[in-house]
């Protein structure tokens, strides 16, 4: 049996992590694992690099969604 994928939510630039807190209770009422990355906003480099660092720590298969500017930090952390 493979290991289960995190789902790692990044908000975007007017928001907070916070602003997931619903959509991690359904994820997590679904059994899934969620989390949400209080982004930086820094710059999208400084951002996919904090991100990468939080990935690297999680140690598991993950799932990345990005809201708005969240998509921009998670397709330069992917890549």
């Amino acid at each position: 049996m493979s290991e289960q994928p995190v789902i790692v939510l990044v908000h975007g630039a007017f928001a907070e992590s916070a602003s997931w807190n619903r959509v991690i209770q359904r994820l997590h009422s679904n059994r899934l694992s969620a989390v949400a990355v209080a982004n930086p906003l820094r710059s999208v480099e400084g951002d996919a690099t904090y991100l990468r660092d939080v990935i690297a720590g999680i140690g598991r298969p993950v799932v990345l969604v990005g809201h708005s500017y969240g998509g921009m930090v998670i397709s330069q952390a992917a890549a």
